[in-house]
């Protein structure tokens, strides 16, 4: 997407839209993430992606690099609710549940998150004086010209909304028939890439996989050590001794999941916890759906928190940033998700309105 010119036009897109606000490098960060949700599935991938081109623009202006590296990371949770989520994908394999179901009660929580990074990214920005790219808003004429010019890109997502709703394709592979349906954009749509080009990209998606790969093993083994002395199975045992209300359970495994996610990076904990969790939840009545989309927003969250945040390692890697001073600036938001994962877990029908818009009530697991 980035070699394409798919990337160039998404971002030229957030511009026009939010470029006349405090903090416009900032917050275009975050509705970018929103529309690349829809076409990466990585959280990963969307925070390297980010980093790479507006973390790098927000500390040539004269944004704090630690900063830039926590909105590129924050920004990039957005990608684990939105469709086609590679989280959803896997936990509604290993709970027996929906994905597509999963895929539509992605969507309102993703829009309300990236809502709450803009807020907080809004007050930080004001009181640090990171300025704005336009000196008023685009107007309509420019507003059109954007989303004309970013149509082919905006169109993956109908894509894989319409192949896997009636049947074209599976979830699983929605993956390669966006990359397949990439290409064509690229060389027939845009007409920016060649086939020459592919080595090349290759050769760049594979470096950057490779470290996210080497974090992840070590994490895995880490989880395979955590399984092996029993831990989760002990912390699942005790919650379902702990109380048979729906909601304090719910808050219960939302406490239990950010000690996990300080320790266990989210892949593992999520293989690892999903079949512990789903009789504990079934035994209390709560919804599959509603709590995979708490469960992935939980784990997910866990990527930007110290000491083992995949997607910080991610962000603070690209941007150079040690540890410490990330963990300073990441505290207001993951205040903000907190509160998040809260009206998530006392409201379900955030979650759930969608799915049972589409696919009807009586799908509900």
């Amino acid at each position: 997407m980035n070699a394409s010119g798919i990337t160039r036009r998404l971002l030229n897109l957030a511009d026009v839209l939010v470029g006349h606000m405090t903090g416009a490098l900032a917050q275009m960060c975050t509705v970018l993430a929103t529309l690349l949700g829809s076409l990466t599935a990585s959280a990963n991938a969307d925070a390297a992606m980010l980093a790479k081109t507006l973390g790098m623009q927000m500390a040539e202006r004269g944004y704090s690099r630690a900063f830039a590296a926590v909105i590129t990371s924050s920004a990039a949770i957005i990608t684990s609710l939105i469709p086609p989520s590679i989280g959803l994908i896997v936990y509604g394999f290993l709970a027996e549940t929906s994905i597509g179901r999963l895929f539509a009660a992605g969507v309102v929580p993703g829009l309300v998150l990236a809502l709450g990074l803009m807020i907080t990214t809004f007050f930080i920005a004001r009181k640090r004086g990171y300025k704005s790219l336009r000196d008023k808003r685009a107007s309509g004429a420019e507003v059109r010209a954007a989303l004309l010019d970013g149509l082919w890109a905006l169109s993956i997502p109908a894509v894989i909304f319409a192949g896997t709703r009636y049947g074209l394709f599976t979830t699983t592979e929605a993956g390669a028939v966006v990359v397949v349906y990439v290409l064509f954009v690229a060389i027939f749509g845009y007409r920016e890439f060649t086939v020459r080009r592919i080595p090349e990209v290759l050769a760049e998606a594979v470096r950057d996989s490779a470290v996210v790969m080497i974090m992840i093993c070590a994490a895995a083994a880490f989880g395979f050590y955590l399984a092996w002395e029993q831990v989760p199975q002990a912390m699942s045992s005790w919650l379902g001794a702990a109380t048979d209300n729906p909601l304090m359970m719910l808050l219960l495994i939302n406490v239990m999941l950010m000690i996990i996610g300080t320790a266990i990076e989210g892949s593992a904990a999520l293989i690892i916890l999903t079949p512990m969790l789903i009789p504990i939840i079934d035994g209390v009545h709560i919804d599959r759906v509603h709590f995979g989309i708490i469960f992935i927003t939980n784990l997910t969250i866990a990527g930007i928190t110290p000491p083992v945040g995949g997607l910080m390692y991610i962000s603070s890697m690209v941007m150079r940033v040690p540890m410490m001073a990330y963990a300073r600036e990441v505290v207001p938001y993951l205040l903000m998700m907190m509160v998040l994962l809260g009206v998530l877990s006392i409201f379900p029908q955030l979650s759930l309105w969608l799915p049972d818009l589409i696919y009807g009530t009586a799908a509900v697991q």
